[in-house]
């Protein structure tokens, strides 16, 4: 009985497990999900402007935009795709919420001389079409960030801890072309940009540069991965 209990033992494949993935519970996730949102808000106020550099045409939060996504694949990887799901809507309700808030200090009455006016017209300036742009933002970082999580937390039930060079490349390529798109269609006619070649040059000069700062980060971001996987202390050795 024991030489037969032995041999099926043998024969019989060990379970699979599944991807490691933290809890919410340490502070950690916590300064991510804040980090994640004032980069979002800050970048919808620097893309109400439109930013030409040489035959380059961006927009104001192009610097910073990408590094939105960067947190987003930490978030993925760390926490996984509901954790991830729920830190893209928690952004969004701030953004939205900071809109409503630009939306209240633009209508609140201003002093009536020359330089309350002036303030007041600078604020509608900068402030006013940020309601669009946050509509711009919030349909195309939930759309493209969605599937940028979904692809990281699918090849890692594949790939384990294995390959998390391979994960960060294959995720961030069709994700950010997803959310250049849907962002420059809605968002070119508030900055003013017209015509379909500064449009095709505005969605092609996002997307590689968002996807490029993605590369070029990847050893830093892989860095940062492996230092949480160690410190949080519900990630599963």
């Amino acid at each position: 009985m024991s030489s037969l209990q032995s041999n099926a033992s043998a024969t019989t494949p060990a379970p699979k497990t599944g991807p490691r993935f933290a809890a919410v519970g340490s502070p950690y996730f916590g300064i991510l999900l804040a980090c994640m949102a004032v980069i979002v808000i800050l970048s919808n106020i620097g893309a109400s402007k439109g930013v030409l550099i040489g035959p380059i045409v961006t927009d104001g939060g192009f610097f910073l935009f990408p590094f939105a996504y960067i947190l987003g694949d930490v978030i993925s990887e760390i926490y996984g795709f509901k954790v991830a799901r729920k830190a893209i809507f928690t952004t969004f309700a701030l953004s939205i919420f900071a809109s409503l808030t630009y939306w209240v200090i633009i209508i609140l009455p201003g002093f009536s001389d020359d330089y309350g006016v002036a303030k007041q017209h600078a604020l509608e300036d900068a402030l006013g079409p940020v309601p669009q742009i946050v509509l711009a933002s919030l349909l195309a970082f939930l759309a493209g960030q969605t599937i940028n999580s979904f692809i990281m937390v699918r090849l890692k039930a594949r790939q384990g801890e294995r390959k998390l060079w391979a994960r960060l490349m294959g995720s961030s390529g069709l994700g950010e072309f997803v959310d250049t798109l849907i962002f420059c269609t809605i968002a070119a006619p508030v900055i003013g940009i017209a015509g379909f070649g500064m449009f095709a040059n505005y969605v092609l000069v996002g997307f590689l540069y968002k996807t490029g700062v993605q590369y070029v980060m990847l050893p830093i971001t892989t860095l940062v991965i492996g230092w949480f996987k160690r410190h949080e202390p519900s990630y599963a050795a």
